[in-house]
């Protein structure tokens, strides 16, 4: 694919953006919305604009971390042969390296120009959580993943703070039902890292990258994933407690692909092979949000 790809091409971009990891952006923002429309029904008092620029943020912040991934990662001389995962931009020598450092400030910038207009809808705060996302974006390649606090960050920035922040913009407070329906879809994006950091297992272990998988080794980190999937499902109970049953229900289907994806998982071990679990992970991860949504908004 290299020789067929022409070095900073609109291609090139493309695939340095990774489309596929979109669903990760969206499925919190998916979720938090879907819970402001269903209790603000009654009242018509769901507001469409923010809606827009949450998730425009939400994708744009994901490309920008992305490229930070793809150029740090290049820099520290991670993305070598021996890479099991899918090819990177700058390694693959799609795109230049200055072209990257330039991208990521254009990316960044754009975030923030997208961002700044839910100050009228969140208030001033919302420059707060902006500038705290943006920060950690650049944090979590350059430092926190290499001491095994890439779970946490996932947890707290592709649950809680965009499915609370989401809902908070629409209806100015933060339910403790959303709160938990938060920390569920923390758990289930976590199984995409989970199983990328158990692929990556030995050569994250030979470049000093201390993380989760890493320390717990192959056969724990296997039995957290599974773990990971049927605590985020039965979170979900809060939703049967407040009369949301199809919330509750619908995510079965889920915890079935999420199960079958473990047993592939435990099937394959270790190598490129993985890269199939992989995909059925970000394909389960988008299932379990559009259920959880679909859930409430029928319920």
């Amino acid at each position: 694919m290299k020789d067929t790809v022409k070095k900073n091409s609109i291609r090139a971009w493309l695939l340095a953006s990774r489309p596929k990891t979109l669903s990760g952006a969206a499925v919190p923002v998916m979720i938090g919305l879907s819970l402001a429309y269903a209790d603000l029904r009654s009242t018509g008092g769901f507001n469409w604009i923010p809606a827009l620029l949450c998730m425009l943020f939400a994708f744009v912040m994901q490309i920008d971390a992305n490229f930070i991934n793809d150029y740090f990662d290049f820099v520290r001389g991670n993305d070598d042969e021996t890479r099991l995962g899918p090819r990177r931009a700058c390694a693959q020598g799609w795109v230049s390296s200055d072209a990257m450092r330039i991208a990521i400030m254009i990316v960044t910038a754009l975030a923030c120009v997208i961002g700044l207009p839910l100050v009228l809808y969140g208030g001033l705060e919302m420059i707060l959580i902006g500038v705290i996302c943006i920060i950690f974006c650049f944090l979590y390649t350059t430092n926190l993943s290499y001491l095994g606090l890439g779970d946490v960050l996932v947890l707290v920035f592709f649950g809680i703070v965009p499915v609370c922040i989401t809902y908070y913009i629409e209806t100015q407070t933060v339910t403790f039902q959303v709160f938990v329906a938060s920390l569920a879809c923390g758990l289930v994006i976590d199984t995409l890292l989970v199983v990328n950091n158990y692929r990556d297992i030995e050569n994250d272990r030979r470049a000093g990258k201390n993380t989760l998988c890493v320390r717990m080794g192959e056969q724990l980190s296997r039995c957290f994933y599974l773990a990971l999937g049927i605590f985020a499902f039965l979170l979900g109970g809060i939703f049967l407690v407040n009369g949301h049953y199809l919330a509750f229900v619908l995510p079965l289907v889920y915890l079935l692909l999420h199960y079958y994806a473990y047993r592939k998982m435990v099937k394959i071990v270790k190598g490129q092979a993985l890269n199939k679990v992989l995909g059925d992970t970000a394909r389960n991860m988008l299932v379990y949000g559009i259920l959880v949504s679909l859930g409430m908004l029928l319920s």
